[in-house]
């Protein structure tokens, strides 16, 4: 969603700068000569006077400025989840590293059949954390005995390990690219 949200800001400021820079060339300098004054003096007295659009700019440039945070705070925002609240059983919780559990779901889910490379991120909350694994698959690898192993094994361990009652996971799988076999 940010990617998106990143692509369509930069193409609008982009539009606007190019339109902003277009507009200041073509009243300035081919029409008006190059010492020519971007608003005339009828121009400034005409605009001048007029009550009430200065607001509308005002409240433009504001919500410009408060859309401008709120896309600066999201960059910063962190998308993985640092720990996972662990409950040790004597009514108080331990916090689990979230490099350390995606770091053996990793291990666990490589070590599968027919996995090439694999990468998790964990990502939710502290009390309901969620995976994301991306999946390469070798060539001769049959995906739904991967997806059986992922779903089985793999986050049986995970669950178990680290004490969670429920562990969401998305997986993305792809296969690896690999030269086509030709027969002679």
């Amino acid at each position: 969603m940010l990617g998106v949200v990143n692509r369509i800001l930069l193409a609008a400021t982009g539009l606007v700068l190019l339109a902003a820079g277009g507009s200041v060339l073509a009243a300035s300098w081919p029409l008006g000569g190059r010492h020519a004054p971007l608003l005339t003096d009828e121009v400034r007295r005409r605009y001048g006077q007029a009550d009430g659009w200065w607001w509308a700019v005002a409240a433009g440039l504001g919500l410009c400025v408060l859309l401008s945070l709120w896309w600066l705070l999201a960059q910063l925002r962190r998308s993985r989840l640092r720990a996972v609240e662990v409950d040790t059983g004597d009514g108080a919780f331990a916090l689990l590293r979230g490099r350390a559990l995606e770091e053996a779901v990793t291990a666990d889910a490589g070590a599968v059949d027919g996995v090439a490379r694999c990468r998790v991120a964990l990502r939710g909350r502290r009390g309901s954390p969620a995976l994301r694994i991306s999946l390469e698959l070798e060539p001769h690898a049959v995906p739904a005995d991967v997806l059986a192993a992922l779903a089985g094994p793999v986050l049986t361990r995970a669950r178990t390990s680290a004490g969670l009652a429920g562990l969401t996971a998305q997986a993305r799988l792809k296969v690896a690219p690999h030269k086509a076999q030709r027969v002679t």
